[in-house]
Formats: C-alpha cells, structure tokens, sequence
C-alpha cells in the first residue's frame, strides 16, 4: 500500500508553489519523492522554498513563470519537460482576490482575477496535455474554493473563478479520460495564508471567530494541512478516481 502512494520518479510543476497553499502543495510532493518545479513571479520566495525542500532532502527547483502570459505558460511547461524528460502532475495552483462590492468592482479588477484564477490554469492544462498524456500517471490537481459552494458578497469574482474551475475539473476529467489522465480539484475552506492574513487584525476578530465556529475542526488550516490530499491525488492510489472536487476544509461544508 505505501508504494501507491510514493511519487519518487514523478516530476511536478507546481504553479503558485512559493506561498500559501501551493507552498504546502509543492513540499508535500517533494516528501513524498517527486521532483517538484516551483513557477511563480516572486523569485525570492521561490528560491526560498526551493532551499528549504532540499535542505529537507526533497529536489526541487524553481523558474520565473507570470501564468498570465501565455508565451511564458507554454515555455514553462516546455522547460520542465526538456530539462527533466517527462511531466507527471501539474498542480495550478496560483491564484489571486480582489475585494470590492459586486456594484464597485472595475471590469479590469473582474478580469485580473479571472485570467489569473481559471484562463490561466485552462493555459497550463492544455500546454501540458501531451506530456501528461505520454506519461503513466498524468495526474492534474487542480485548486478550487469554498467559494465555489458559497456566495462571497466581497469577492465575487473570486467565487466566481473557482466555481469556473469547478466545471472545468469536471469537465477536463471526462475529456481526458482516454489519454490516461485523472482531473481533481482540492476546494479548500479557511486557511492561514498571505491571501487570508487580513484576518488577523483585531478588525476582523469577530469574523475570525464566526468562521472557526463554523468550522467542526474548530480552527483554520495550515498549509501543511493539505499536503496529504494533493500526494493521494498526485499518486497511483487515486488512479480510479477522477473529476472529483475533494473538500479540505475541516468540515466547513458539512455545516
């Protein structure tokens, strides 16, 4: 059983991968053996988490990728697998929010999160179709929300770009079924990230509380929290289990 679940030989690209949850993604797979490659725009992050996955005895490596740019999309991807032979596991897993009330919100606010939040991840899956596609275990982890399943009044072109990835999980697991490939997305709840770090002022303490109430697990996640669900999704272990959008988010949702 062990073996199901060990990625050593698997290359990963991991978008997002230098903070928050694609942080706790990238690592995660990197324990459990594969050879992770970090693409985001914060350089120092990524050698940062890069450093700290070697130290720990993981290989990774890390490149320079805005997923909002398309001929840096597909040069991405096409490095990966030029520099490492194959591609196993993409992880899309970069993302951004805007809050504004829906009435205030700019049509250049809209579209920032929406390209970034789902074209993008849409660009990233496509380059790396064929090389998924070619590999024994293509396996695309995609990263939804809460906010798929529940209106967010502040951010609702946030809510709206996951609820996107939803139906393209979804829709990308059917159409790549017969190229070998499994399509899930990880739906999240409340996390402590940089995204999230406006929760921690005295402002928002009662918010805090509301959410962890909610929450049956009685706390926010770490993004370590989510490393387990993204190795069983990456690994051999998910192989009959596709289009499929798992909740991480201590039982928020079940509320």
């Amino acid at each position: 059983m062990h073996e199901q679940f060990d990625l050593t030989g698997r290359i990963a690209l991991v978008t997002g991968g230098n903070s928050g949850l694609g942080r706790g993604i990238a690592t995660g797979l990197a324990e459990a053996g594969a050879s992770v490659v970090i693409a985001a725009r914060n350089e120092r992050r990524i050698k940062a988490v890069v450093d700290a996955i070697r130290a720990a005895g993981g290989t990774a490596d890390g490149v320079f990728c805005d997923v909002g740019e398309l001929e840096q999309v597909n040069a991405t991807v096409a490095g990966v697998v030029e520099q490492h032979g194959a591609l196993d596991i993409l992880v899309p897993a970069a993302g951004i929010v805007t809050a504004a009330a829906p009435e205030q919100m700019s049509d250049e606010a809209w579209n920032s999160v929406v390209d970034t939040n789902l074209s993008a991840v849409f660009r990233l899956c496509r380059a790396a179709h064929p090389h998924l596609a070619a590999s024994r275990h293509g396996k695309i982890i995609t990263l939804g929300s809460q906010g798929a399943r529940f209106g967010v009044a502040q951010a609702v072109s946030y809510a709206a770009s996951k609820g996107g990835i939803a139906q393209l999980t979804r829709s990308l697991a059917v159409a790549w079924a017969r190229d070998g490939i499994q399509v899930n997305a990880l739906m999240p709840g409340w996390f402590w990230t940089r995204m999230t770090a406006g929760y921690r002022s005295k402002a928002m303490a009662s918010e805090v509380d509301r959410i962890v109430a909610r929450t049956p697990a009685g706390r926010f996640g770490k993004p370590e929290d989510i490393a387990g669900a993204a190795v069983f999704l990456a690994s051999d272990a998910s192989s009959f289990i596709t289009g499929q959008l798992i909740c991480v988010d201590g039982g928020y949702s079940a509320g």
